[in-house]
């Protein structure tokens, strides 16, 4: 059989996602795709394809959105609403969707690219906060 490999723009299954995300359930060893629907119906920026099936297709811009909620609520302890403000900013450079997190390879350039958004986004959110 051939190792067909994927073109790194093609479309993602949610198991495929689930899967590149380490969202796996310790216990039982399976994916948990329940989660990635879950963001779904909180995050507007996620806009799968569902074709024929319902069966979901992600875009490589829909998986670096995933990537960076997963990123912000496991790693840094956002809430949901924290998230979905960070991802409502009109400030462009908050949110660049294209951003490499590298979360599971770290590289010492990205981290300091995205030591500088987090501080952006934590005074973005101090700032929100003193808004009300």
């Amino acid at each position: 059989m051939i190792d067909q490999k994927k073109l790194p723009n093609a479309y993602k299954t949610i198991g495929e996602v689930a899967k590149e995300l380490n969202l796996i359930n310790k216990n039982t060893g399976s994916l948990q795709t329940h989660t990635i629907r879950y963001w779904e119906k909180e995050f507007t920026q996620i806009k799968p394809k569902i074709m024929a099936g319902k069966r979901r297709y992600y875009s490589k811009k829909d998986f670096e959105i995933i990537k960076l909620i997963k990123f912000l609520l496991k790693e840094r302890g956002f809430t949901i609403n924290g998230v979905k403000k960070i991802l409502n900013s009109s400030d462009q450079d908050v949110l660049d969707v294209n951003i490499d997190l590298s979360i599971y390879k770290p590289d010492i350039e990205v981290a300091k690219n995205f030591k500088k958004k987090v501080e952006k986004i934590s005074k973005i959110i101090k700032e929100l906060k003193n808004y009300k």
